[in-house]
């Protein structure tokens, strides 16, 4: 029995890895009447949203840091939108690079985020009908498309079979969407230009925080998309949470 609590152990161990930042404002930081984080300067406004991925994978924000902006360009000028203008710095004075959609999909591969399909470990622990001591949580570090097979097993059932059931019982197959989704594509922010005038929103993939800071600021770099002239910064601090 004392391997099996050293195996279950370890599971448990790296399961935790794979925990998911959360920022959120500091009681200083200006908000919306909604309540969301805002910034604005030289007749541009900024307003991000941290914490509201609810698309395709689930857990993208165990691999980066999702967050949902809007521009709003009163500048009299056109303004770039690149990612390169976008970051996260931490107190530790370290940025956090905003990356592209295809950038994620590089970002992904460090944990399995795409690719072949991966074995999962059992992360309970329980007892079969037949009595047999068996491993049952199906958990994996790899991004999964879950919608096909969360309907079908319940997370202290270790397969059709019954509770807890060895680990040779059957679990259905799972599938896989590679990185990056059609969800992270699709509600990208997109770069380009934007018109005096122009509003705009999508979101921002940062590097993954994690438990290395205690602060973070979203800073935009406002560039004239016509003479690349920087005209401004715009700031929002936040508190990270774990």
């Amino acid at each position: 029995m004392r391997p099996l609590w050293l195996a279950l152990s370890a599971l448990l161990l790296a399961a935790g890895c794979l925990s998911e930042t959360k920022l959120q404002p500091l009681p200083s930081t200006p908000t919306t009447a909604a309540g969301k984080a805002v910034a604005e300067a030289h007749g541009v406004r900024l307003v991000a949203e941290p914490n509201v991925w609810k698309g395709r994978p689930s857990n993208l924000e165990s691999l980066v840091t999702p967050v949902l902006v809007r521009l709003e360009n009163q500048s009299g000028r056109p303004l770039r939108l690149a990612y390169e203008n976008f970051e996260l710095v931490g107190d530790s004075r370290f940025s956090y690079a905003a990356l592209s959609p295809f950038q994620v999909h590089r970002e992904g591969l460090a944990v399995g985020g795409s690719g072949l399909q991966g074995p999962s470990f059992g992360v309970g622990l329980g007892w079969s009908w037949g009595g047999y001591p068996g491993l049952g949580y199906p958990w994996s570090p790899l991004v999964w498309d879950d919608s096909f097979y969360q309907p079908f097993w319940d997370p202290w059932w270790g397969s059709f079979y019954g509770p807890f059931y060895p680990p040779y019982g059957y679990y259905p197959p799972r599938t896989m969407e590679p990185l990056p989704t059609r969800d992270m594509l699709r509600r990208a922010l997109p770069e380009g230009t934007l018109e005096n005038g122009g509003i705009i929103s999508g979101f921002l993939y940062f590097q993954d925080v994690g438990e290395r800071e205690a602060r973070v600021t979203l800073q935009a770099r406002l560039v004239d998309a016509h003479t690349g002239e920087p005209f401004g910064t715009l700031s929002i601090p936040f508190r990270v949470e774990d």
